[in-house]
């Protein structure tokens, strides 16, 4: 087992960094769609809630699990959470979590974040000049379609996306330095952009409004938004969708945070630097993310179109139409800012993904961090390449389903069972307050122990019984009425199964039925390809373990001062 000699240049590039991994589309694409679809500003109630009883106790978990587990030369989920228990062998299986689900959203992530690169030069290039709002849509339909490309290749997306991954990879390749130096320039650049973006956003008003649209107003948008709706608060619905916003906006249950961790000194603070990260996140996701996309799109389409339209294709599909409004100058600057806040916004969370892997085999087979890397960016494209070229039978959906979805939830609740019930709550509140810049609050001891626990179990068994349409009033209502609980399609129980997509090919006409019969073909295959990445993993996490972790190995690495 090879120990790795690498730590953080500073306290600023680890909270930079740490933020980064954090802050990432989801901050700007998908918080305001939640919100917009789940009342607003009752939905923005429960998320704080959540974040103070459910994100900041995940943070909390996964720095300390990665700081100890790093003083054993341990820089990945699967042998930080054996050294854990060493008692039982589950635990480092468990752990295989930690590296699945990082190469999984990679290989799709990679791909959104290629076309923040490509949309920012066709900005440049003014590529959208004089194209209407569904021409503009339509641009972004024909970039993903394969069915009308040459050869029936997405050659232009294809392109961006083996940039994009090959750029994060060349960046993994330089260790922690490079993700470090990417941080400190595009965490600022993005913040930069952001506040340009968000002032002219506010500073809209209805200048807008067109006979068309005549009530359009920048501010009915951030009115729906931070106005709260007190009846909303009793569905939940809106609570599940508040705590699940919460997965997708700090990147816990992934691994990330305990790999990045565990380069820290046995006495480094994670208290403060976790919060720190933490609210850094909460700034731009809360203050940024909900000033931009959606009082940019009621200022000029009026509040009724985003309701009936609120989507994560408005970034693509909408907003370059909108920043033509502004004129040919700003036109450009917009939307250079916005997909350019994207692009640092995706990489700084990518970046992140490749070094659990990266720790991974450096620890237990001495790779070299260039060789990593580059093993890194080979798999995430082997995997990665479906996403792209079969973007529209739903592979891109399966690995966001399977991969960045569900392997989170699961991942979190086992997590914090091992930190506050396994490892022990004594233990590890010692663990988490070594060398705190900050006095925690011991009410936070309980909420570790039950309150998160709890809540990740409401999440889990949200997303295993989803009701039709979401509608939890609805489906309580027909279970007390003895006709039974309506579920959804997206359920976990009927996802498993196919059972929507089985159901729309025996309803729907033969010229249809191809095509979702292809669908279905793709989504088997998506879900076998993450299926082979999870065992794939896990043998290589039996191999180490019979090669390093035995007791009679002379490789493993004791407790370092």
């Amino acid at each position: 087992m090879t120990k790795s000699n690498e730590q953080w240049g500073s306290r600023v590039g680890l909270i930079l960094a740490m933020a980064g991994n954090a802050v990432g589309l989801g901050n700007f694409l998908r918080f305001p769609v939640k919100a917009v679809q789940n009342g607003g500003g009752a939905f923005i109630i429960p998320y704080l809630v959540c974040f103070l009883l459910m994100g900041i106790p995940l943070l909390w978990i996964e720095w300390s699990m990665g700081r100890f587990g790093g003083r054993f030369g341990h820089h990945s989920t699967p042998f930080i959470m054996a050294r854990m228990d060493p008692r039982r062998s589950f635990w480092k299986y468990v752990g295989v979590f930690g590296i699945f689900t990082n190469i999984g959203v990679a290989a799709y992530y990679c791909y959104i974040e290629s076309w923040t690169l490509s949309y920012m030069l066709h900005s440049i290039n003014r590529s959208f000049a004089g194209l209407n709002q569904i021409q503009v849509a339509e641009f972004f339909n024909r970039y993903v379609d394969l069915s009308e490309s040459t050869l029936g290749l997405p050659f232009e997306s294809l392109f961006f996306y083996i940039v994009c991954l090959g750029l994060n990879t060349f960046i993994l390749s330089k260790g922690l330095s490079g993700v470090e130096k990417v941080a400190k320039i595009g965490m600022p650049l993005l913040i930069l952009f952001g506040f340009f973006l968000a002032i002219r956003g506010l500073t809209l008003g209805t200048s807008g409004a067109t006979p068309e649209v005549p009530d359009a107003s920048a501010w009915a948008g951030l009115n729906f938004l931070w106005t709260p709706q007190p009846e909303s608060l009793y569905n939940p619905r809106v609570w599940l969708e508040a705590a699940g916003q919460i997965f997708f906006t700090l990147s816990v249950g992934m691994g990330t945070v305990h790999c990045y961790a565990s380069y820290l000194n046995k006495r480094d603070d994670i208290a403060l630097n976790s919060v720190s990260a933490g609210f850094t996140n909460e700034f731009v996701e809360v203050v940024l993310g909900s000033s931009i996309v959606i009082p940019i799109a009621a200022g000029y389409l009026g509040m009724d179109w985003v309701l009936q339209n609120a989507g994560f294709g408005m970034a693509f599909q909408t907003m370059p139409f909108l920043f033509e409004k502004w004129g040919p100058v700003l036109a450009v600057v917009g939307g250079v800012m916005w997909f350019g806040l994207l692009f640092f916004a995706g990489i700084t969370s990518s970046l992140a993904m490749g070094t659990p892997w990266m720790g991974f085999m450096h620890d237990e087979f001495g790779w070299s961090r260039q060789k990593a890397a580059w093993s890194f960016g080979a798999i995430t494209l082997l995997m990665g390449l479906p996403t792209v070229i079969f973007f529209n039978y739903g592979v891109f959906d399966e690995y966001d389903n399977w991969a960045g979805t569900f392997s989170l939830v699961i991942f979190a609740l086992l997590e914090v069972i091992l930190f506050s019930w396994v490892f022990g709550i004594d233990k590890g509140w010692k663990e988490l307050n070594t060398g705190a810049d900050i006095r925690i609050p011991g009410v936070y001891k309980y909420v570790l122990v039950y309150v998160t626990p709890v809540l990740l179990l409401f999440v889990f068994a949200g997303s295993v019984v989803k009701p039709l349409n979401n509608d939890w009033q609805g489906a309580f209502y027909s279970l007390a009425s003895g006709e039974g609980w309506p579920l959804d399609n997206n359920s976990l129980i009927r996802l498993i199964g196919n059972a929507g997509l089985k159901e729309s090919i025996e309803l729907a006409p033969a010229g249809e039925r191809e095509y979702l019969e292809k669908k279905l073909f793709f989504t088997n295959l998506a879900r076998g390809l993450l299926l082979v990445l999870f065992i794939f993993i896990a043998f290589l996490v039996r191999k180490a373990y019979y090669r390093n972790h035995r007791p009679d190995s002379p490789f493993e690495i004791k407790d370092t001062p």
